[in-house]
């Protein structure tokens, strides 16, 4: 599949009523927000399953539903949290038992409209425990977790069905990688990749060595790098926000703030928005496919669209390393 070098992220038009919401939507707001993407040259969605409860691949599904066949985009999900539906604020449950994952296929292909999923993704490694209380690196799983060996077999087993064009991995390390391929081709992968958020350069390294596409998210740290975050307006998050309480716009905002402050200068010489220098900052670095973005209204679409056409010089990109060596860990230039 050849993709657009930016995609459309639809996790915050998931609404609210579960524990990962973004506050509340506008669904036809919404829908409009995902056509326009579409019209400026994007030719993908990423969403999933969890992402609102469903809600999210309900809203992608109507949005692709009104478009013309010729210029419907490919659409990407995600397996593998399974929530409580009498109790949709408690985390979901990390679970990829090869009936569950059928059971969550055949649901998603449902909500989506469609016959068949472009890209298939495992959300995160399966620990047999709720999202949140335990990390992927820290090697604890529970005793019903499902093994990678066993759920990335039943990945691949779909796409031999056709049931899905391709299959990948997000979140997932260096190793367990190498444990998938050992079994059948990793298609794509998808890790938090951005100028704070630098820790899967190994994971990117590797899908370049392996012929392994690689669709970063939160590039713009959830908004914290579109230069329209301050103090105030975090504190001014609703309740029902989760980046309210998340150590990115809590413990770490002043580190994140100051990168995003040191993308204005490079910005102003490009002509560019703050939010356009941070997406080129991730689409330079090499193995990088993609670039999943989120909006929630028409505008705010504008205002990342002209990033795939952005080039970061050297010296823009020497100028934004010095100062994300204060910020996240990893490597900070491509």
């Amino acid at each position: 599949m050849t993709v657009s070098r930016l995609g459309f992220g639809s996790w915050a038009v998931a609404g609210t009523g579960w524990g990962f919401g973004w506050g509340a939507t506008d669904d036809a707001e919404s829908v409009a927000t995902i056509r326009h993407a579409v019209e400026s040259g994007v030719n993908w969605i990423d969403t999933a399953a969890v992402y609102g409860l469903g809600h999210s691949e309900e809203i992608v599904g109507k949005a692709v539903a009104g478009l013309p066949e010729a210029d419907r985009p490919l659409l990407f999900t995600k397996v593998g949290l399974v929530w409580d539906a009498a109790d949709p604020l408690a985390p979901p449950l990390r679970c990829m038992k090869p009936a569950s994952v059928r059971r969550e296929l055949e649901d998603s292909l449902r909500r989506l409209g469609v016959e068949r999923i472009d890209l298939y993704q495992v959300h995160w490694p399966d620990t047999g425990t709720p999202l949140g209380t335990v990390g992927s690196a820290s090697g604890d799983i529970g005793p019903d977790a499902t093994p990678l060996e066993e759920y990335w077999q039943v990945m691949a087993d779909l796409k031999a069905e056709g049931k899905v064009r391709a299959i990948g991995l997000s979140n997932h390390s260096v190793e367990q990688l190498d444990a998938a391929e050992r079994i059948a081709h990793v298609d794509a992968i998808q890790p938090p990749f951005s100028a704070v958020r630098r820790s899967a350069a190994d994971e990117v390294a590797w899908a370049r060595a392996h012929g392994t596409g690689v669709i970063a998210y939160s590039p713009l740290v959830s908004g914290l790098l579109t230069g329209t975050f301050s103090a105030d307006r975090v504190a001014a998050l609703p309740a029902d926000d989760w980046r309210a309480t998340h150590p990115d716009f809590t413990s770490g905002l002043a580190a994140n703030l100051r990168v995003a402050d040191a993308l204005r200068p490079v910005a102003a010489r490009h002509g560019a928005s703050v939010t356009e220098v941070a997406l080129a900052w991730v689409l330079a670095w090499p193995g990088i496919t993609g670039a999943i973005v989120g909006a929630r209204r028409p505008a705010q679409v504008d205002g990342w669209i002209g990033a795939s056409a952005l080039t970061l010089a050297p010296a823009d990109l020497d100028e934004i390393a010095a100062v994300a060596a204060h910020a996240g860990s990893g490597p900070v230039r491509p």
